[in-house]
């Protein structure tokens, strides 16, 4: 009989080759899994270089709200970068669309139908996502069928719009805005409560669960492999826990006294020795970003257009010879990466609550750094928008960390930019080993 033995290196690389395929059985995102555990271990080594001050209810709160607007411009700025083009005016484009805004709500409306008119700051915001939207589809005409290339297209917008920005306004600064559209930014009353948080919450969970069954039903009708029941119900218990462990942490910051106060006399309720505390819950602009994402994501992998993204970025020329057109997708694409910057753009107006001239300064970096980070590829063709969300939680989580230590700006955006050529080396790493 032979005695066959093997090396420890031998041990070692099939080792890794049953870890690589019990992951790939079940459909466990590597690059998403990665993230995770570096979004947990940044807070965990901030909350200990701050003092304990990271991880807290008040300070994820803010975190939360402060991902919001990144967030939602990054979930655009994947089909951009899948198409294989690049969208720098981003962060210039909101500084234009939020002043635009802000003149809308404080000369323009008023001067038309009345100060204080209820439908005031529903026009100004409607007005500012067709006016992104238009600017985008404009930078994507002259991308798509005049030839430009979108970094030089887009670079220009960076200047153009700032520049435009600054003279509407003349480098003031316009202020207040509608009191209603200020709920949009979050803010003491910008947000749901603790009662529709928790309803939220389970919400989300009983959706969880359906998708995860409806996954199942799926593959057992046209004849998929499954994945282990234990795997599935391991996924739906995480979802849930991590769900509903934010709602408690949202739920654990509580309005200013002051506010207290305010809405205890409105509502004619004894105030306590003790004081009273007043769950804050999700706030609006999180709302706003999980509904962005939602829909970008159903969008991205259910419709039509967002087939015909992937198709170009895989392949420009296979695309265009199986009847895709083309040009007319690149202009849609950069339309919607236009309207998601006046999405955010009213979200960044209401929460500052007045519109100046600094709104936006670098966005562009942030937002295609989070693109990246959560996997999507400046070559084409790969990306996902809920990896692009955490990568927008990731890049706030660093941002926040390093004002909590006391951090200079100059070197937050050392970090910034190290983090952004990290994250493409990663990428192309990767994809030199899918090869």
């Amino acid at each position: 009989m032979t005695d066959v033995s093997t090396s420890p290196t031998e041990d070692v690389e099939q080792g890794r080759r049953s870890v690589g395929a019990f992951l790939r059985d079940n459909e466990i995102d590597t690059r998403l899994l990665g993230m995770l555990v570096a979004l947990l271990v940044t807070w965990i080594g901030f909350h200990y270089l701050s003092g304990g001050t990271f991880l807290t209810a008040r300070n994820l709160w803010n975190l939360s709200v402060q991902t919001a607007s990144v967030a939602i411009m990054a979930t655009g700025m994947v089909l951009v970068i899948v198409t294989r083009n690049i969208d720098l005016s981003v962060g210039s484009l909101m500084g234009f669309v939020g002043i635009a805004m802000a003149l809308a709500q404080a000369e323009w409306l008023p001067s038309v139908i009345g100060f204080d008119h209820p439908a005031t700051w529903i026009l100004a915001v409607l007005f500012g996502l067709a006016l992104g939207a238009l600017v985008g589809g404009f930078q994507g005409v002259i991308i798509a069928y005049v030839g430009v290339p979108s970094f030089i297209v887009t670079l220009g917008g960076l200047l153009v719009w700032r520049g435009v920005a600054w003279w509407l306004n003349q480098g003031q600064t316009i202020a207040p805005m509608d009191t209603n559209f200020q709920l949009l930014g979050g803010g003491s009353r910008g947000a749901i409560g603790d009662t529709w948080s928790w309803i939220f919450g389970f919400v989300a969970c009983v959706a969880v669960v359906l998708v995860l069954l409806n996954g199942r039903r799926q593959r057992r009708r046209f004849g998929f492999k499954l994945r282990p029941w234990w795997a599935d119900l391991v996924l739906g218990i995480l979802s849930c826990g991590v769900i509903l462990g934010a709602v408690w942490v949202l739920n654990s910051y509580f309005l200013p006294e002051v506010v207290a106060r305010e809405i205890a006399e409105t509502q004619g309720i004894a105030w306590p020795p003790g004081g009273l505390e007043i769950s804050r819950g999700i706030a609006i602009p999180v709302l706003i970003a999980l509904g962005v994402a939602l829909i970008m994501t159903f969008v991205a992998t259910r419709r039509r257009f967002g087939r015909y993204v992937f198709a170009i970025g895989g392949n420009p020329e296979a695309a265009e010879l199986g009847g895709i057109n083309t040009k007319r997708t690149v202009v849609k694409t950069f339309a919607v990466m236009g309207l998601l910057v006046g999405v955010a753009a009213a979200v960044s107006l209401a929460r500052a609550n007045a519109g100046h001239v600094g709104m936006g300064t670098l966005s562009e970096l942030y937002v295609i750094a989070a693109a990246v980070i959560g996997g999507t590829s400046l070559a084409g063709g790969i990306g996902t928008i809920p990896g692009a969300v955490l990568g927008a939680l990731v890049m706030q989580s660093l941002q926040s960390g390093m004002v909590l230590m006391g951090v200079d700006a100059p070197l937050q955006d050392i970090v910034v930019g190290i983090v952004l050529v990290a994250a493409v080396a990663v990428d192309s790493i990767y994809r030199r080993r899918a090869e």
